[in-house]
């Protein structure tokens, strides 16, 4: 008996140590972080999709658009984005979702940008579905932004195999592409309602990184307290910390001087809501001075509606200000002062 608990705390040990060979010394991640440079950006979506199935399925994958908007994030300074996977465009054409994912990358890099693709996501809408994505509710915000996994799927572990192919399979077709700057393994775990449910699949999309442990570094971003131990998982397996804040200085200047005693870089990947008073004017000074990485969320107005805030009703008219985005369809600025901040910052101007 005693040799079998003795076998059983070895392999345990032995599992602990090569999960920790997977992940980035402090070192190693901030050696890469040095080599970047003050990263600035935001999520993007093209104004003429209205979710992740509509920018990467074949029929509406708008090349046109993509390049032209990125120019417009380019021409202020601009230099990562973030952006959105989605499994079920995989699942329906494997090959022809990695070919378009390397042209939406060929027209990044011609902009000088680099991408953070986001795999897994909890938010908004439930069941997602391949084929023509549904027009959007007029004033409310993401109302056809959709999960990945779909709700069916991230409950039945039975249905986590193809899952499993899809990740491997992104990351080792793109491991080594020095046109991606890293992978957000899971966006918001434990939201939806989904609360400690998550947390097997967050687990097993670590797993599934490890084993192909691509070139670029793994984050998933701390968004909320409510589940400290899914936070605790999240800062302990990240090669590089993120996460999001939408509340005022104070609060980002916390959270900003409690994640740097990790002594891992730190990146923001979601902020910007001009009513909660999380602004370019207020945040990207405290994002520049602490050398923390910046992507607000939302780049042009379009389909996603996500100028109006989270709770908008139906019918709702354009809001004054904004919630999220920062050009209208046309390429003019919702406010030009906040361009010429943006252009003042990161040295465009």
């Amino acid at each position: 008996m005693r040799f079998i608990k003795l076998l059983l705390l070895l392999t345990i040990s032995w599992l602990n140590i090569s999960a920790q060979q997977k992940i980035w010394s402090s070192k190693q991640a901030n050696d890469w972080y040095k080599k970047q440079g003050w990263l600035v950006g935001a999520n993007f979506l093209p104004s003429t999709a209205i979710n992740q199935l509509e920018m990467w399925q074949a029929e509406t994958f708008d090349k046109a658009t993509i390049d032209k908007e990125l120019g417009w994030a380019a021409s202020i300074g601009m230099n990562v984005m973030r952006v959105y996977l989605h499994d079920l465009a995989w699942k329906a054409d494997a090959s022809g979702f990695k070919q378009r994912m390397d042209e939406f990358l060929v027209i990044a890099d011609k902009h000088k940008i680099k991408i953070l693709f986001c795999i897994f996501d909890d938010c908004w809408n439930p069941d997602a579905k391949i084929g023509q994505q549904p027009e959007p509710r007029p004033g409310v915000h993401n109302s056809g932004w959709v999960r990945s996994p779909n709700k069916e799927t991230h409950d039945d572990i039975t249905q986590w195999n193809y899952l499993e192919e899809y990740v491997k399979d992104i990351l080792t077709r793109f491991k080594n592409d020095k046109r991606i700057l890293m992978w957000d393994l899971y966006n918001e775990p434990a939201n939806s309602g989904y609360g400690m449910g998550s947390f097997p699949l967050l687990k097993k999309v670590f797993e599934w990184a490890w084993a192909v442990r691509p070139s670029q570094p793994l984050t998933v971003g701390i968004w909320f307290m409510e589940y400290p131990e899914i936070n605790k998982y999240q800062l302990e397996h990240s090669d590089v910390i993120s996460f999001h804040n939408y509340s005022d200085t104070n609060s980002l200047k916390k959270a900003i001087d409690s994640l740097q005693k990790t002594g891992r870089p730190v990146i923001c990947t979601e902020y910007m809501a001009r009513t909660n008073n999380s602004k370019f004017i207020t945040h990207l000074p405290v994002f520049k001075r602490t050398h923390v990485g910046a992507i607000n969320w939302g780049l042009v107005s379009g389909k996603s509606n996500t100028i109006f805030p989270w709770e908008s009703k139906e019918g709702s008219p354009e809001p004054n200000p904004w919630f999220h985005d920062i050009f209208r369809k046309d390429g003019t600025a919702f406010d030009k002062k906040e361009v010429e901040i943006i252009k003042q910052l990161t040295g465009k101007k």
